[in-house]
C-alpha cells in the first residue's frame, strides 16, 4: 500500500484533496465546478504542483462525489420507467400509506420518481414458496417497445417476490436489455430483501441515478487517463471503496459517498485515546450542509434504512445524519420573527457575502467572519481572501430584519441558531439510539466543524473535541484509508427456533462465495456475517453480527441486547430470523503520515465574541504548533483547510501526529 496516492471528495462549495507520498500528506482545495470532474482534476493538479511531482506518477486514486445525492436532491436524474408485477403499479405512491407529519394537514408525498405513465405492468405472479405464472415474453417486448418510443434514460425492474424467486424478473430484465439500449436495473440484483415499497424504491433510485453516475465516471475516468492519473476507485456509502465497473452497476450504492469517507477518515486518523470514552461522534461540517455519525470500537455505524429527499434507500450505508446547516447556509427571518439558518445555501458561486464574488445574503461564515472566529486575513482552503465589509453588511441587513443590536448580534443568534441546528443532530444518533453522547468524544472536521465544535461539545457536556490533522479534507484523506467492502443479502424469514443452522450457514456461505468471486483479493478478503431478528409481531429489525457456524442461542442473545440498547427493555416473545447479510473486506492501511513543525506558530490577535464578551485573542498557524504544545483558551487556531476556536474555558494540546485534542480546562 505504498507509492503515491491521492483521495478526492467533492462537496458542495470545495472540492478536498489529499495526497501521500514518502509519509507526508499535502492537502488542497479548489471551488467545485458545475461538471465536477473539471474541480477533481484542477484539485489533483494543484496538490501534485505543492508537492513537486508529476501527476503521472500517482500510483492510485480514490474518489467520493455527489453525482448521486445531487440527482435525488434536485430531481434532474434520468427519465425512468418502471416494470412491476400487475397490480402494483402505483406502489411507490402508496408506500407505506403513513403521512410524512402526522399533525400536519397540509404534508405532502414527495411525487414519485416514475411518473404513472411510465409505470408498466406485466402479468406473472411469483410467491414466496416458486413461480405460478411465467412471464409472456411478447408482452414484455411490447412494453419495450413503448419505451423505445418514450424515449426512457432508464428502466427499473421490481416484481412481486423476486428477491425469493428471480426467475421471472431475470428474465424480463434480459429481454429488456436486448430490446434497449438504456441501463435495467433488477431489483433481485440491487436489492435480494423483502418489503416491495422499499426494494422498488430503491431499484427506482438505482436506475434514476445510474445514467449520470455511468457518464460522469466515464467523464471523469478520460479525464484521468489524459492526466496520466489511473482510473478511480469509488468511495461507497458503506464505508468501503470499489472499482468503478461496479459502481457503474450498482449506481444506488454512491447516495452518500463523501459523508461515509469523512467518518472513516474520522474512525481513522481521530481516533480517541481514552478509555473514558465509548467512541466517538462524528461532525463534519461543510460549506453546503453538516453530517453526523458514530463509530464505535474503531468502525463505522451502518443502517440499511437510509432516507434520502423522503425516498427509502435500503442499502447498507454508513449512518449518517445530514443537517441543512454548513458554513454557506443561508441565515433568514421566518414569518413568525424567528432566525432560522439554512437549508439554502450560498454554494461556492457566489457564496457567502465575504467570498467577495457577488453574494449579498448573510450565511453562517459571514457570522464567523463577523464575530473574529476567522479574519479577513485568513485565506479559506489556501487561497480565498475574504470581504470583512461585505460580512458586516450582510448582516447588519439581518439584523434590521430580525430587531436585533447591529451586525454582531446577528451573528451571534446565527452561530447559536446555527449550533443548536447541529446538536439536533447529534442528539438523534446517540440519545434517540440508546447511546450516551457525554460517553463519547467529538471528532470535529470539514471546513467549518472546528469552529463550532467547543461550542456544541459544552451543549452536549462532551469533554474532550479531537480534530484530526487533516481535518479540513478529512473525507478526501479518509478514501486514503477505506478498506474494500462489497456487501450481499437474503431474505431467510424463519422463527428462530425453527431454523436448521446448517441451512443458515448454507446461505451465509452462498452470500460469501458471490462477494469473493468479485473481491480484488480473494485471499486477503475477510468475510462478516450478521442478521436482522425482530420480536414476532414487530414491523422492523435490528441487525447483530453472527458467529459461524450460526448458533441460534447466540443469536437470540445478541438480540435481546441490541433490542435493549435501542429501546431499554428486551421481551419475552419468540424471535424471528429475517435477512441474512454477508460483508467482505480487503483492508487498506492508511497512509502513514509524519508531523514536523517549524517557526512561531503566533500570527496574530484580533477581537473575536465569546458569549456576550469581547476578548483579544491570539491567533496560531497551526502547521507551527509543535508537538505536545498545550494552549489555552480564548484562542483560534488557522490551517489551510479549517479553523479552529478554542473558547476561554477550553484548552487545546498538539498530539505526536499533529492532531489536536480539545478538553474543557480545570478550574
Amino acid at each position: 500500500m505504498g507509492g503515491r496516492r491521492i483521495g478526492v471528495d467533492v462537496g458542495g462549495t470545495f472540492t478536498d484533496v489529499t495526497l501521500s507520498l514518502d509519509g507526508k500528506l499535502v492537502t488542497a482545495k479548489v471551488p467545485s465546478t458545475e461538471d465536477q470532474s473539471e474541480g477533481v482534476i484542477a484539485g489533483i493538479e494543484k496538490a501534485c504542483a505543492e508537492a513537486g511531482i508529476d501527476p503521472e506518477t500517482v500510483s492510485e486514486f480514490s474518489h467520493a462525489m455527489t453525482v448521486s445525492v445531487n440527482a435525488l436532491l434536485e430531481e434532474d436524474g434520468a427519465k425512468t420507467a418502471l416494470v412491476t408485477t400487475e397490480g402494483f403499479r402505483d406502489v411507490l405512491e402508496i408506500g407505506r400509506q403513513d403521512r410524512p407529519s402526522l399533525y400536519d394537514l397540509s404534508a405532502e408525498k414527495p411525487t414519485p420518481l416514475v411518473p404513472r405513465r411510465r409505470r408498466f405492468e406485466v402479468s406473472e405472479r411469483t410467491t414466496t414458496d416458486g413461480i405460478e405464472q411465467s412471464v409472456d415474453e411478447d408482452e414484455v417486448r411490447a412494453i419495450a417497445a413503448q419505451l423505445h418510443e418514450m424515449d426512457v434514460e432508464s428502466v427499473a425492474v421490481s416484481l412481486l417476490h423476486a428477491y425469493a424467486h428471480p426467475e421471472n424478473e431475470t428474465r424480463v430484465a434480459d429481454i429488456l436489455r436486448d430490446e434497449l439500449d438504456v441501463p435495467v436495473s433488477a431489483s433481485h440484483e440491487v436489492l435480494a430483501e423483502f418489503r416491495e415499497y422499499e426494494r422498488t424504491s430503491t431499484t427506482v433510485v438505482d436506475a434514476y441515478v445510474r445514467p449520470a453516475i455511468d457518464h460522469y465516471i466515464s467523464h471523469l475516468t478520460d479525464r484521468a487517463r489524459e492526466l496520466g492519473v489511473p482510473q478511480p476507485r469509488i468511495m461507497q456509502a458503506n464505508g468501503g471503496i470499489t472499482d468503478a465497473d461496479t459502481v457503474r452497476r450498482n449506481a444506488v450504492t454512491t447516495v452518500l459517498s463523501g459523508p461515509a469517507a469523512g467518518v472513516v477518515g474520522a474512525g481513522s486518523m481521530a481516533a480517541d485515546d481514552s478509555d473514558e470514552h465509548d467512541g466517538l461522534v462524528t461532525f463534519d461540517m461543510g460549506g453546503t450542509s453538516s453530517d453526523v455519525s458514530l463509530v464505535r470500537d474503531g468502525e463505522a455505524e451502518r443502517t440499511t434504512a437510509g432516507v434520502i429527499n423522503e425516498r427509502p434507500i435500503k442499502t447498507p450505508m454508513v449512518d449518517v445524519e445530514t443537517v441543512g446547516a454548513g458554513g454557506g447556509s443561508i441565515a433568514w427571518v421566518d414569518a413568525g420573527g424567528a432566525l432560522r439558518i439554512g437549508p439554502r445555501s450560498a454554494g461556492a458561486n457566489p457564496g457567502p457575502a465575504c467570498y467577495g464574488k457577488g453574494g449579498t445574503e448573510p450565511t453562517v461564515t459571514d457570522a464567523n467572519l463577523v464575530l473574529g472566529y476567522i479574519g479577513a486575513s485568513t485565506s479559506l482552503g489556501g487561497e480565498l481572501s475574504l470581504d470583512e465589509d461585505a460580512a458586516y453588511d450582510a448582516l447588519a441587513d439581518l439584523a434590521d430584519e430580525a430587531g436585533l443590536d447591529g451586525p454582531r448580534e446577528a451573528a451571534r443568534g446565527v452561530y447559536r441558531v446555527a449550533n443548536a441546528n447541529m446538536t439536533r443532530a447529534i442528539r438523534s444518533v446517540t440519545v434517540e439510539r440508546g447511546y450516551d453522547p457525554r460517553k463519547f468524544g467529538l471528532a470535529a472536521f470539514g471546513g467549518a466543524g472546528p469552529m463550532h465544535a467547543a461550542a456544541i461539545a459544552d451543549s452536549l457536556d462532551i469533554d474532550r473535541v479531537v480534530i484530526p490533522r487533516a481535518s479540513g479534507v478529512l473525507s478526501a484523506y479518509g478514501l486514503l484509508a477505506a478498506d474494500e467492502k462489497r456487501d450481499a443479502v437474503r431474505t431467510y424469514q424463519r422463527p428462530l427456533d425453527a431454523v436448521d443452522p446448517q441451512d443458515v450457514d448454507t446461505v451465509y456461505d452462498e452470500l460469501a462465495e458471490e462477494l469473493l468471486a468479485e473481491v480484488s483479493d480473494r485471499e486477503a478478503a475477510t468475510v462478516r456475517c450478521s442478521a436482522d431478528l425482530r420480536y414476532a409481531g414487530q414491523s422492523f429489525e435490528l441487525t447483530v453480527d453472527i458467529d459461524r457456524p450460526f448458533d441460534t442461542a447466540n443469536a437470540r442473545e445478541r438480540f435481546a441486547t441490541a433490542h435493549e440498547t435501542a429501546y431499554g427493555y428486551r421481551a419475552d416473545e419468540s424471535v424471528e430470523l429475517v435477512n441474512c447479510r454477508v460483508t467482505t473486506t480487503v483492508e487498506r492501511s492508511a497512509p502513514p503520515v509524519e508531523y514536523a513543525a517549524e517557526g512561531d506558530p503566533q500570527k496574530e490577535s484580533r477581537e473575536a465574541v465569546f458569549g456576550a464578551e469581547v476578548r483579544e485573542t491570539p491567533v496560531y498557524e497551526r502547521a507551527r504548533l509543535p508537538p505536545r504544545e498545550r494552549i489555552d483558551g480564548p484562542a483560534v487556531i488557522e490551517g489551510d483547510e479549517s479553523t479552529i476556536v478554542v473558547p476561554p474555558a477550553w484548552n487545546v494540546r498538539v498530539r505526536d501526529d499533529g492532531t489536536l485534542t480539545a478538553e474543557v480546562s480545570e478550574t
